[in-house]
């Protein structure tokens, strides 16, 4: 299965996920994207379940000197979440990455200051919470999501995507209460390849995106810690 664009995937996929949404009636979904990339599948699962959409900004921690290689993810103020093997393997520690980590929460709190704009993020306790990115590759970006929202109480916690790798979509689908996936292709290598458009979303498409679709009144206020 290959997609024109990101628009287009989400359609599809929220198609799946309305499906399934009123097949197991999700309570009061919320949909949250993984920005950039997720933003514009995120939208359109949104208009599907006609809910609310708002982003999860998380943040790759790449190998030194090689940063598009993932090897370990952070969300909001969660410790950071290493790939041990990759660790391992490469015999770097964790505390020869702080600097890398420090810039990227750097980075993280630059988007969500940004994408939100003084908005407080939206209370997800007893929601059936929906979390949207344009694939899974490695999942260490999915996973730091996953575990950080395990924290905020929803009722139902649900990751969907378009397209995933078998095995990675296979290790998320037990930390999840559901998983959506339109498509698990044997020959994955990347998920750019299953797109005819895999063009970089820009910080302004994400704002254009959120304006047409994060509605106040249905979000309610981050509760008080």
């Amino acid at each position: 299965m290959r997609f024109e664009d990101r628009r287009d995937a989400g359609r599809r996929l929220g198609e799946r996920v309305r499906e399934r949404a009123t097949e197991l009636e999700w309570p009061d979904p919320v949909v949250l994207a993984l920005p950039r990339g997720g933003v514009p599948v995120g939208a359109e699962v949104a208009r599907a379940l006609d809910a609310p959409l708002d982003v999860l900004v998380v943040r790759k921690i790449g190998l030194p000197g090689q940063p598009e290689v993932g090897i370990g993810a952070i969300a909001g103020e969660a410790p950071p979440l290493f790939d041990q093997r990759a660790l391992e393997m490469l015999g770097i520690t964790p505390d020869e990455l702080g600097a890398d980590v420090a810039r990227e929460r750097t980075e993280l709190h630059r988007r969500e200051a940004l994408y939100r704009r003084g908005s407080p993020a939206p209370d997800l306790r007893g929601r059936a919470v929906v979390l949207v990115d344009d694939g899974l590759a490695t999942g260490l970006t999915a996973r730091a999501a996953v575990r950080l929202l395990r924290g905020e109480e929803p009722e139902r916690l649900v990751l969907a995507v378009p397209v995933g790798d078998r095995r990675t979509t296979a290790e998320l689908r037990a930390e999840v209460d559901d998983l959506v996936c339109l498509s698990q292709p044997g020959d994955f290598r990347a998920v750019g390849l299953w797109y005819e458009d895999f063009d970089q979303v820009s910080d302004d498409e994400v704002l254009q995106v959120l304006a047409g679709l994060a509605t106040p009144t249905r979000l309610r206020p981050a509760r008080h810690r």
